[in-house]
């Protein structure tokens, strides 16, 4: 059995930010963990807007608090998220992400993120991003 406690995840190499000062994110669950998923906490700051497109990874994000909206690039269809909002990106979708305020979500990744991944200039993660070393 794993048990982690965000407080002291947040205190360790598991907490990442944004070098664009978007966003801030505490990776619980890892590559290295063997689970297939990757869970993370992760801070959109008020006010962020921009654009991501997981070419490598698919997620789920639910919305723990705060509000925003996700609009869809291909097609500018913008969809509100509030507390207990749920949006997955199952095809890969290029997508614009707005923090109306200080949102707080909950994040899956398939396949599993390695802990050091930072944003490229698609939007996307890479595949062979360093292990967190703790």
């Amino acid at each position: 059995m794993i048990v982690r406690k965000l407080q002291e995840c947040e205190q360790s190499a598991r907490f990442i930010k944004d070098p664009k000062g978007d966003w801030d994110s505490t990776r619980m669950l890892l590559k290295e963990d063997g689970m297939g998923f990757s869970f993370h906490i992760t801070t959109i700051y008020s006010g962020a807007d921009f654009m991501l497109h997981y070419q490598n990874h698919l997620e789920s994000v639910y919305c723990i608090s705060g509000r925003g909206e996700v609009e869809t690039l291909n097609d500018g269809v913008k969809y509100p998220i509030t507390p207990g909002t749920i949006y997955i990106l199952d095809q890969h979708d290029r997508h614009q992400l707005r923090a109306f305020e200080e949102m707080k979500m909950a994040c899956v990744f398939n396949p599993p993120l390695n802990g050091t991944e930072v944003h490229n200039a698609e939007g996307a993660y890479e595949l062979n991003a360093e292990p967190i070393c703790e």
